[in-house]
């Protein structure tokens, strides 16, 4: 980490004020270039400054400047941020003088949070709150990432690998010195009772259905049936606005098109999806395989038939499967099933209150008022890992065996923490950052 790296850490666009940071050993050299004649300003105190291109001398803005000497900085390092006006001549104007400032470069994407990691001024957890925190669209996710940033999946896993880890000593010692008089002599017997707390609250953090990462991509709805079912009529009306074509031409939705919601703070994901039949010719063939697929996976379907079809689901049951009579303006009021919500996208009738039933599946099965320890498959990988190697020592195998199962348990959980973490395991966490993060 010897180079210097800058880049605009605001987002691009027409804006009042964008900011741009630098980071690494050659900022305050940097800092000096923009700021000639004129005094550096002290750490972590705001200054006015004026600008200028260090080969042309060309003012550029006067703008805040702020000023970090290590470690007390975000990534550790000496570093400064320029808080200036957000035109794009102006921007662009300042990226390229600090391009003309020796040893500096543009950063890449995530490295500024990685150079944080890497320099211990916060967890891979908390790097990965930081990244969903950017991208939150609604309360729910907001609350989730927030309190990954702020420690709450490190500070369990952490625990628990702490716990092993005395384990480990306790067991290593007996391997080791077992003839010692302050040795305890019933290390290998105990062993077993003593990982049952440790087993049992793994496995209840692991039986959360899933909700973190549910929440994170958004609860999704896919919206299935027949051809002509009012698939496409219903996701117009449920998002207020033409998302969809309609037509009464069977087969018109081939792609799945799908739409981002906030409900009740809750992100929700509703997917329109081709009509379900025999296919008259291979690209609806496609269609109706990507449909049933989505439909498939989904965390909610809603079953479409219209006033004369039988509801079915075609097998449709691996999930949660709502039955939906749709175009009920066509039949008498009392003619509907009892076991089917009415709707009709012509006139809104059920339109509010099958938005409410969504909310509700979504609030049951993300229960947001209770931040998830997990968010990604990663974090479940590693506490499955961990509990994997507890269970095989309760099988009962030589006690130098169980030692090294403790110590597969204990990497597998620093290694969500990111103590144990391989070179292409941080590529993929810190590539999916914006470039100024």
């Amino acid at each position: 980490m010897s180079d210097t790296i800058f880049a605009l850490a605001s987002g691009e666009g027409l804006c009042a004020i964008s900011v741009i940071r630098v980071s690494g050993p050659h900022a305050d050299p940097a800092l000096r270039s923009l700021c000639a004649g004129q005094p550096v300003p002290k750490p972590r105190l705001v200054a006015l400054r004026t600008i200028a291109n260090p080969t042309s001398g060309a003012i550029l803005d006067r703008c805040l400047v702020i000023r970090f000497l290590a470690p007390a900085s975000f990534t550790g390092e000496n570093g400064f941020e320029l808080h200036i006006h957000g035109g794009r001549a102006v921007i662009v104007g300042v990226l390229e003088a600090l391009g003309q400032c020796a040893d500096l470069r543009l950063a890449e994407p995530g490295e500024f949070t990685r150079r944080a990691f890497l320099n211990g001024k916060l967890d891979l957890t908390e790097a990965e709150g930081l990244a969903d925190l950017i991208e939150a669209n609604t309360v729910a996710q907001r609350d989730q990432a927030l309190a990954l940033a702020g420690g709450l999946l490190r500070t369990r896993a952490d625990a628990w690998r702490r716990d092993i880890l005395s384990l480990q000593a306790e067991v290593e010692a007996d391997i080791d010195f077992s003839d010692e008089g302050d040795v305890p002599s019933d290390v290998a017997a105990a062993l077993v009772t003593r990982i049952e707390p440790l087993c049992a609250d793994m496995e209840a953090v692991l039986a959360d259905g899933r909700r973190g990462e549910i929440l994170r991509r958004g609860f999704t709805v896919v919206l299935a049936g027949a051809p002509n079912a009012g698939k496409s009529s219903l996701m117009n009306a449920l998002v207020r606005r033409d998302v969809a074509i309609v037509s009464s031409v069977p087969g018109t939705t081939r792609d799945p098109i799908e739409i981002s919601l906030d409900l009740d703070g809750l992100p929700v994901t509703l997917v329109d999806t081709a009509g379900l039949r025999e296919a008259g010719d291979d690209i609806e063939k496609e269609g109706i395989k990507r449909a049933r697929a989505r439909a498939d996976a989904a965390d909610l379907v809603l079953w479409l038939s219209g006033p004369d079809e039988v509801y079915d689901g075609l097998g449709l049951l691996n999930g949660s499967v709502l039955p939906i009579l749709s175009k009920c303006d066509l039949l008498p009021a009392d003619s509907a099933p009892e076991q089917k919500h009415r709707i009709s996208a012509h006139t809104g009738e059920g339109i509010e209150a099958l938005l409410g039933m969504i909310t509700d599946y979504a609030r049951a099965a993300l229960r947001p008022e209770e931040p998830a320890i997990m968010s990604r498959q990663r974090h479940r990988q590693g506490i499955s890992n961990a509990l994997e190697a507890l269970h095989r020592i309760k099988q009962g195998l030589p006690i130098e065996v169980g030692a090294e199962d403790l110590r597969i348990a204990a990497r597998s959980l620093g290694a969500i923490i990111g103590l144990v973490s391989p070179e292409d395991v941080l590529g993929e966490i810190f590539g999916r950052f914006c470039i100024g993060k």
